[in-house]
């Protein structure tokens, strides 16, 4: 049996939690929390100093290299840049190759996420076979082998009609349909957001009513079907009036978004930086802008790493042929928390949006501060500056958009069941 745990002087915060005082770990599980709880015998002090505790954090999207890309990234690498990060909860997304659409796959993921010790898996099923967008994948026995929600990843599910029976299925076992928001045939051949910097740059445009296009169908979809649709990395101010009308009119519609849609912008390509090539693209500020005030008024369920492994060959390539997708896990934390340094975001709505909040939407235990919870937990000091290093950050992607980029928010330690998986 391991000893116990108590970290004291640190700042808890979780889901109707914030005070200043001690916790305590034992048996893989929070035993108390409060003011001067008092040091069991033979007990492991962590002196926190004014730090921030919190649960681990909640990673609602994420691209993993395995099965069939461990070129890019593997489940060890990818479990070791998320505990360096604070994740401790991740959900996979199943475009792999092959694609996540068979019971066992999930089986698979789920196992060889607790083989790492420091990462639950939860893994997306394919809403379709191959994530191709022809036909349905067996939906109940994919959610009969724990699949957590429904998605064809980064491949938006074009169809109507198949939308529309995909949400009708799923909601028969009160399961999310997950949609990358992109009108496919507006969006084909495009690498850029349609605008005087991408025609300046030669690069072939993606108009931004491509997502506010598909939002509304789909919403329109979720109220035919009575069906729950949640819409990822949302980018658009277009879009999120949408969803935020669809929310105060009772539908089941959420929706998630990532760093790069609230701190950057379309300027962040520059001169053809590959590293900030992302689907969906980066937008102009005004939608940056409208992407922060969503996170602060609640319109946002969720702030997901979107992390999309690439390999540096992947990005080597003129702009409009390099691969999309950007690496997240290593600065999810650090570069939320820019919301709250700059006031635009209180530090608990954003530990809710990292934490609580997507374990509901996930239906997982996750992400709690509360006695008897299991001691998934990060500790991070939020004033403390580190830069952003394309090839040094933890595990084995490097394609972040961030690269040279100062931020505030080091995390110091990452627990699992209780245990210390890094720091």
């Amino acid at each position: 049996m391991n000893p116990d745990t108590l970290f004291t002087g640190a700042r808890i915060i979780g889901a109707g939690v914030d005070l200043v005082g001690d916790l305590l770990v034992r048996d893989g599980r929070i035993a108390d929390f409060g003011l001067s709880l008092g040091r069991p015998d033979g007990a492991n002090v962590i002196h926190a100093d004014g730090a921030i505790l919190c649960p681990g954090l909640v990673d609602m999207r994420a691209t993993l290299g395995e099965p069939g890309f461990e070129y890019r990234e593997t489940i060890t690498s990818a479990a070791s840049a998320a505990a360096a990060g604070g994740i401790t909860t991740l959900a996979a997304l199943p475009d792999t190759q092959p694609a996540i659409d068979d019971p066992a796959l999930v089986q698979l993921l789920r196992t060889r996420g607790e083989e790492t010790g420091s990462l639950t898996i939860l893994p997306y099923g394919a809403v379709t076979r191959g994530c191709r967008g022809e036909e349905l994948a067996e939906l109940g026995l994919l959610r009969e082998a724990g699949a957590v929600a429904f998605t064809d990843g980064s491949n938006a599910i074009g169809p109507a009609r198949l939308m529309r029976l995909a949400l009708s299925y799923a909601s028969g076992f009160g399961a999310r349909i997950v949609q990358h928001p992109e009108e496919p045939s507006l969006a084909a051949g495009g690498s850029a957001t349609e605008s005087e910097q991408a025609t300046r740059l030669g690069l072939p445009g993606i108009p931004a009513a491509a997502e506010p296009i598909m939002v509304a169908r789909d919403i329109r979809l979720a109220e035919l079907t009575g069906g729950a649709v949640h819409f990822a990395h949302v980018s658009t101010g277009e879009a999120l009036a949408l969803i935020r009308r669809a929310k105060d009119s009772g539908l089941s519609v959420t929706c998630d978004t990532a760093p790069p849609y609230f701190d950057l912008n379309e300027t962040a390509i520059g001169d053809f930086r590959t590293y900030s090539k992302l689907s969906p693209p980066l937008r102009k500020d005004h939608d940056r802008r409208a992407v922060a005030a969503a996170l602060a008024d609640g319109t946002i369920d969720a702030v997901a790493s979107d992390h999309q492994p690439r390999d540096a060959d992947d990005k080597r390539l003129p702009f409009a042929l390099a691969s999309a997708g950007g690496s997240g896990l290593a600065t999810l934390l650090a570069v939320t928390l820019t919301q709250v340094h700059n006031g635009l975001l209180s530090l608990t709505a954003a530990i809710a949006l990292l934490t609580s909040r997507p374990a509901a939407l996930l239906g997982v235990e996750s992400g709690r501060i509360a006695k008897a919870a299991v001691a998934d937990l990060c500790l991070f000091e939020s004033d403390r500056i580190w830069k952003v290093e394309a090839g040094k950050l933890p595990g084995k992607a490097q394609n972040t958009p961030f690269d040279g980029r100062p931020l505030e928010g080091v995390v110091v330690g990452t627990w699992k069941r209780g245990k210390r998986v890094f720091g």
